[in-house]
């Protein structure tokens, strides 16, 4: 655990620590053990608050088993496609993009679990045009 917690990979350091304190809280190292049991998720806004059309932030760094939540925040509708050619080799872009799917109301949201370390682009297909797109990297 040591060499675990003094690593220079966050992942690895989140994960023990979370797990360290799962177990001296009593949690059941069954529980602490998996690896949902440090997952995080974190958040992105279609659309900055000043109405431009982006994704805020635009590259965002995830840990293996996270979520993201991309939330409509202005000027939508927005949704969120990954690129066919822009995601890890074995990910299937229909199961992770929305397709035929978006976002109207101000506060809608989508989340999706990233298990696949790799880079993720991504585009809001109603604004491609304008340059809204995206990078995920799970590491």
């Amino acid at each position: 655990l040591n060499t675990v917690v003094m690593s220079d990979n966050r992942c690895s350091r989140r994960q023990a620590m979370a797990r360290a304190a799962g177990l001296a809280a009593g949690v059941a190292a069954s529980v602490v053990a998996s690896p949902a049991y440090a997952a995080e998720t974190k958040e992105v806004l279609m659309g900055s608050d000043s109405g431009l059309l982006a994704f805020v932030p635009q590259k965002i760094t995830v840990c293996a088993g996270d979520s993201v939540k991309w939330i409509n925040n202005k000027s939508g509708p927005h949704n969120v496609v990954f690129d066919e050619e822009g995601i890890p080799a074995g990910v299937d872009q229909e199961k992770i993009s929305m397709i035929d799917e978006q976002l109207g109301e101000e506060g809608e949201s989508f989340v999706m679990k990233f298990d696949t370390a790799g880079e993720y682009a991504y585009y809001c297909e109603p604004h491609r045009g304008a340059g809204m797109q995206g990078v995920l990297v799970v590491t």
